[in-house]
């Protein structure tokens, strides 16, 4: 059975993936739904429906283009069902769009042991997605599963589960195991799509993999482009806490260093940016909700009196005719 838009809204947060709530705000006349009414949109599914039809249709079109965007706002958009749309309903219909954007950064956690522990909570307040996975589900903590943005994976293999994540995603490798951390490193070189590749090892350990890796023909390149020792090497300490702070620091540094790479790949949209001044609105303005709010009270009492006189004209008719959803 399909999600609902509340447990596709969950489980996309959880996710990380952009998606769109889009909720009919104000209805007058014939719609197919009522007010309330809500449906999530992604690049390319939907969830729960507003009533289908022409409206549903020019709703998902118009949050596909918020989707696109990437950025997240709030837009309130007005639709009118016979003269804009076709509908035979031909009510009004103003429609909320509430738009998140997708987390920045997708990390897999390898490891739930003491570094791991503590690493999760500070990698869970920042803006990204995180898969956590151990072999031993008693090792991740009671409260793993009240973090919006963490998924806990208990698998029997581990290095398998590498190819499950999107390109350019973020690997941080510390089991209690060296094969393993051997096996799960070697997957992602082979990958050759990451964008972090970070391993806690003792300089020993190090040598031996690189060793490693060059026996099974991992190009030199791709071994440079791991971070082993982990973390920042400003910040120095053994203790469990020490190292999270240091590998979470390398991680922040990391994006925000793509973040800037991205700014100045796009000179044209900061020519645009300066040229223009930056507007301090944001969300919806009260104007708009108060004219709204107006149209529909005018239209409301318009439409009861339509309604009257309809019912007087047709007096021989029994019942009310009414406009099925779509």
């Amino acid at each position: 059975m399909k999600m609902n838009w509340t447990g596709a809204a969950h489980q996309l947060n959880k996710q990380g993936k952009a998606y769109v709530i889009a909720t009919i705000v104000g209805v007058t006349g014939s719609t197919p739904r009522n007010s309330g009414t809500k449906m999530v949109i992604t690049h390319d599914d939907i969830f729960d429906t507003i009533g289908g039809g022409h409206l549903e249709h020019k709703v998902i079109k118009h949050a596909h283009q918020l989707l696109m965007a990437g950025d997240d706002c709030q837009q309130l958009e007005h639709f009118q069902l016979g003269a804009q749309l076709g509908q035979c309903c031909g009510g009004n219909a103003s429609v909320l769009f509430e738009s998140f954007s997708a987390s920045g950064v997708n990390i897999m956690l390898f490891g739930a042991g003491h570094v791991g522990k503590a690493l999760m909570p500070i990698l869970a307040g920042l803006p990204c997605s995180i898969t956590w996975v151990d072999s031993r589900a008693d090792q991740f903590p009671d409260d793993a599963g009240n973090y919006h943005n963490v998924t806990t994976l208990v698998s029997e293999n581990p290095a398998e589960e590498v190819a499950l994540m999107p390109a350019n995603s973020y690997y941080i490798v510390m089991t209690h195991n060296h094969q393993l951390d051997f096996e799960i490193s070697h997957n992602t070189l082979k990958r050759a799509d990451f964008a972090y590749l970070g391993l806690i090892a003792s300089d020993t350990k190090w040598r031996r993999f690189q060793q490693r890796f060059q026996h099974r023909d991992i190009a030199k390149s791709l071994v440079e482009k791991m971070n082993c020792p982990i973390g920042l090497s400003q910040v120095q300490g053994k203790l469990p806490m020490e190292v999270a702070v240091s590998v979470a620091g390398e991680i922040i540094q990391l994006y925000q260093a793509e973040l800037a790479s991205q700014a100045l790949a796009n000179p044209s949209a900061n020519k645009q940016k300066d040229a223009k001044p930056q507007s301090t609105k944001q969300g919806v303005a009260w104007q708009e909700l108060k004219s709204l709010m107006t149209e529909e009270v005018s239209s409301s009492n318009e439409y009861k009196y339509s309604q009257r006189s309809r019912l007087s004209n047709f007096k021989e008719k029994q019942g009310v005719s009414f406009c099925p959803a779509k």
